[in-house]
This record gives C-alpha cells, structure tokens and sequence, in this order.
C-alpha cells in the first residue's frame, strides 16, 4: 500500500493560504459587523473596507511563493497553466460581462469585488484542463 506524501512546497502554500483565508473570512464579518449601509468615505470605513483586501494581497503572494518554492518543473508547469487559464476565464467573463453592462444596462451590475472569486472559480477550470489535457495522472 502507498501512503500519500504532500510536495513540501504545497504543504507551506497551504499554511500561508489557510491563516489568510480565516483573515479574510473575519475581516468580511468585522465589516459588515461595523460599516453601516450608506456609511461616509471617512477613515475608519475606508480602513476598514480595506482589512480583507490584506488577506487578498497575501492570497497573492502565497501563490507567487509556491511557483519559486516548487522545485518539480512539471508541477510548477501544470500551476502556471492553471493560473493562465483562470486569467483567461476571468477575463473573458468580465469582458463579455461588461459589453452586456454597456450595451444592455439593465442587466446586473458585476461588482469588482467578484472578479478575484471569479479567478479563483478559474483555477478550478485550470485543473479540470490540466487533467483532461494531461491525463489521469496530473496531481490535483
């Protein structure tokens, strides 16, 4: 039987993702907790407004980190195809939704806020393309 070993490089990735996303999660609530609806542009929101994006920055950073740290060419490989297809996902959706926004401005306004959720749903598609273009074999 074989046991499981996890890359080192993805295993700090992930203590470096997972405080960010608790971060992230409570930095969310500590908002909505405290900016009212229709709240000034004063300090304080804007401070507040800004403690996620924080976490977002440091989402960022882990993943620049884990495409130095992965000494495998062929994960780093399969990584950067994900980023790259979740880059073109993201860009094609906002692009077509913002066409729609011009052009039919009845539809939903798209928040900026959704586009880094957008290409994070990306990556997800990035690794369904890995494993159908590479095989059964690609790591998730």
């Amino acid at each position: 039987m074989t046991t499981f070993r996890m890359n080192p490089a993805y295993r700090r990735y992930l203590r470096r993702m997972l405080p960010l996303s608790l971060l992230y999660v409570g930095a969310i609530a500590l908002a909505v907790r405290l900016i009212p609806d229709h709240a000034p542009a004063d300090a304080r929101t804007i401070g507040l407004a800004l403690l996620p994006g924080l976490a977002v920055v440091g989402w960022v950073w882990a993943m620049g980190r884990l495409l130095v740290e992965l000494e495998d060419e062929y994960l780093r490989m399969l990584e950067i195809r994900k980023f790259l297809v979740a880059t073109a996902f993201t860009l094609a959706v906002c692009s077509v939704w913002g066409l729609l926004e011009l052009f039919a401005p009845t539809v939903p306004k798209l928040a900026l806020f959704f586009v880094f959720p957008l290409w994070a749903l990306g990556l997800f598609v990035g690794m369904l393309f890995n494993r159908l273009t590479m095989g059964a074999h690609c790591p998730a």
